[in-house]
């Protein structure tokens, strides 16, 4: 183990970034009433609220009655819209020096194909017969391994252009690189290429769309009355884009799903401290950050960077909270290993383990146990970090390598009982490190039958020799267990299994494992335990968030104002007489996003101090 404490003393350094609006009296609650062109009001309508020259976008939920209350807004010029799926959307501008109320009208639009988020696209291809079947988890699994269905699933192409762009992704690796000659293309999607360009030219070629859309219903209740606060992260300045570089954010969903926008810093996992600020890892090679720190009153951006090779700042993916505030997250400034940030001194250390034992990496996740250790995943299992010896424990996976897949490591968490968990996501095994034998165990999760089923004898012959390239490049039968959450006040471990479509429940005493499926089979990511045993889960793909009440076995889907929002983390900030905040970090539209659940009662407030206005 090697602190880089005095390294980072002398090298890193911190950068502000502007654009917020100026700290002013924040005394103006923003109202009004949303109804159809036909007049009738619309309920679960968003609408949202962005101050000119600002990075602070606020968004809320109307009522059953159509009526809808900001919080206290800052006085100001603001741009405001409101959208719901199958209305083109209102937009206009607001003084909240001399308007208080807005109100809209939407009016429906026959173009809702390109509104929808990835979950809703890929419910609504075709599943007419076996064939059809068969090809839809493909394009579940394999067609959206760069994490969100809705950018590809939103054009249009005959089925010489759907083979050219599966012949481009068979040749792409899980990070989006073109890898040519350089590995095999991805046996699955070169051995169904024809069969699967002509399913999706016949669910979204040129001619008539052989999809079918069905939409939800619009938010009620506590999915209604949320309220979101997202935070623009910008591009890298170190890049030389001009500013109107982003032509679409996601907040216009007429727009579609944006691309994923490279040049900016990669937001991948994020948390929030317990003074109340954002903060958010960075892994994507750049020459300013490793993890950066959001303001949630002015939005500004405090960069905070470790040296890594190459005049690069070292890069990182997974990042905790412990119960003291003191946030975790792997870092690798040339080998893998783990970073210390004290929020409130911004004291930040590294430590390295030691030679011989496995750096900290696959696609790292990090997280605490019971006993004040911190676990993270390594390529080949996880390591155990006890800060109080500065110690690395490491804990090798049974099996790693099979015929099918190297069993690289996804998700990590830890149990109450001080035992470290990991996810082998291409091989459906999840890793135990028990600290009371000091032993590696494996849990293997059960094949996804009906898909199993369902392969043709053909296809078994093929697979029985398919090595996956990546742990992208899944078997239609998989679960593909991602990243994971425990219970920290109970003996549960849920797996957000993201081919399966369900969180797999692990008994963290006796490894019992039983599965609770996710409605309309949408595709699970992280996982995070609240204090009162909900799992929530972000939906590979879909925008939105959703939490399991194992008590009453019901699900709760919240969804965001952004499309392609492609969230890849969810974590809470739960205290006792606070308001739950719920944070959300947006890799593909730079974001990061905090949802408060909002009480009747609030609301109750909002509406009469309006009245007053």
């Amino acid at each position: 183990m090697r602190s880089m404490r005095s390294l980072l003393a002398a090298s890193s350094f911190v950068a502000l970034l502007g654009g917020a609006v100026p700290a002013v009296a924040a005394d103006t609650i923003l109202s009004g009433l949303v109804k159809s062109s036909d007049g009738a009001a619309m309920g679960g309508v968003m609408v949202s609220a962005k101050p000119q020259g600002g990075t602070i976008t606020t968004t809320v939920l109307t009522d059953e009655a159509g009526r809808y209350f900001f919080p206290p807004l800052a006085d100001g010029r603001y741009r405001v819209w409101a959208q719901a799926l199958a209305f083109a959307s209102d937009r206009g501008e607001v003084d909240l020096g001399a308007t208080k109320k807005r109100d809209f009208t939407l009016k429906p639009t026959e173009d809702v194909w390109k509104q929808l988020p990835g979950n809703l696209m890929l419910a609504a291809l075709p599943e007419d017969n076996e064939q059809d079947k068969r090809m839809k988890a493909i394009v579940r699994n394999n067609c959206t391994a760069c994490h969100t269905a809705s950018y590809v699933l939103q054009h249009r192409f005959d089925e010489a252009g759907w083979t050219a762009i599966i012949e481009l992704m068979k040749n792409v690796n899980v990070y989006g690189a073109y890898v040519g000659a350089s590995r095999p293309p991805s046996g699955i999607l070169d051995y169904h290429q024809k069969e699967l360009a002509a399913y999706l030219a016949k669910a979204r070629g040129p001619g008539e769309n052989g999809t079918h859309v069905k939409l939800e219903p619009r938010a009620t209740g506590e999915a209604a009355r949320v309220m979101y606060k997202e935070y623009d992260v910008p591009l890298d300045a170190d890049q030389g884009l001009p500013a109107n570089f982003v032509q679409n954010d996601g907040s216009d969903w007429s727009l579609g799903t944006p691309s994923v926008l490279i040049p900016g810093w990669g937001v991948h996992d994020a948390w929030m401290d317990f003074q109340g600020d954002l903060w958010f890892t960075c892994n994507i090679p750049n020459r300013r950050i490793t993890i950066g720190r959001i303001s949630t009153k002015t939005g500004a951006i405090k960069l905070f960077a470790v040296p890594g090779p190459q005049g690069l700042m070292a890069q990182t993916h997974g990042m905790t909270r412990d119960p003291n505030g003191i946030l975790w997250f792997n870092v690798n400034p040339g080998r893998g290993g783990i970073g210390r940030m004290d929020p409130k001194t911004e004291n930040l250390e590294v430590f390295i383990p030691p030679p011989g034992m496995s750096p900290t990496g696959g696609a790292t996740t990090v997280d605490y146990d019971g006993k004040g250790k911190i676990w993270s995943s390594s390529p080949d299992g996880a390591l155990r970090f006890d800060p109080d010896t500065g110690q690395f424990t490491e804990f090798k996976s049974i099996t790693y390598k099979t015929p099918n897949g190297t069993g690289v490591t996804y998700g990590a968490a830890a149990d109450r009982d001080g035992n470290g968990w990991w996810a082998e996501m291409s091989i459906d095994i999840i890793g135990k490190g028990n600290m009371a034998t000091g032993k590696a165990e494996e849990v293997r999760l059960e094949p996804v039958k009906a898909e199993l089923d369902r392969v043709t004898p053909e296809a078994k012959k093929f697979f029985e020799t398919y090595n996956q390239p990546d742990f992208n490049s899944p078997l239609p039968w998989a679960q593909g267990p991602r990243r994971m959450g425990t219970d920290k006040a109970a003996d549960v471990l849920w797996v957000g299994n993201s081919w399966g479509a369900n969180l797999a429940r692990i008994n963290t005493k006796t490894n019992e494992t039983t599965y609770v499926p996710l409605p309309s089979k949408q595709q699970p990511y992280h996982v995070h335990v609240d204090k009162q045993h909900r799992p929530w889960t972000n939906i590979w793909g879909g925008d939105r968030v959703m939490r399991y009440d194992p008590q009453t076995q019901v699900w709760t889907a919240f969804d965001l104002p952004t499309r392609g929002a492609e969230p890849r983390y969810v974590s809470l900030l739960e205290r006792d007489g606070m308001p739950t905040q719920v944070v959300l970090p947006y890799f593909r539209a730079r974001k990061v996003a905090v949802m408060t659940m909002r009480s009747e009662a609030e609301l109750a407030a909002l509406r009469l101090e309006a009245e007053k206005q």
